[in-house]
């Protein structure tokens, strides 16, 4: 993985279509964090969260990891108190 770009003293935002076990983002969050991110935000739209991803997600320092409602949320949030879901539904209805 390479970072493109400088993000020394800054906030990033990674902005993903789907996360699943969350290796990748949180792989993607600990290299702007070495690169000197001083905060790391997730966004998705759709966020599975399956196998390890609650405890990665825990145990990873995002600020916030952003999802939307295509997928119940619910679980997770109780389990990550870093977890928010934004509800879509108006936009699909």
């Amino acid at each position: 993985m390479t970072l493109v770009g400088d993000v020394k003293d800054k906030i990033a935002i990674l902005i993903d279509d789907l996360v699943d076990t969350c290796g990748t983002i949180c792989l993607a969050g600990e290299k702007l964090i070495e690169a000197g991110a001083t905060k790391v935000f997730a966004m998705c739209i759709h966020g599975v969260l399956s196998g390890p991803a609650i405890q990665r997600l825990n145990r990873f320092c995002f600020e916030s990891i952003i999802v939307s409602s295509t997928i119940p949320q619910e679980e997770n949030m109780r389990q990550c108190s870093k977890l928010k879901c934004i509800d879509i539904s108006i936009i699909l209805a």
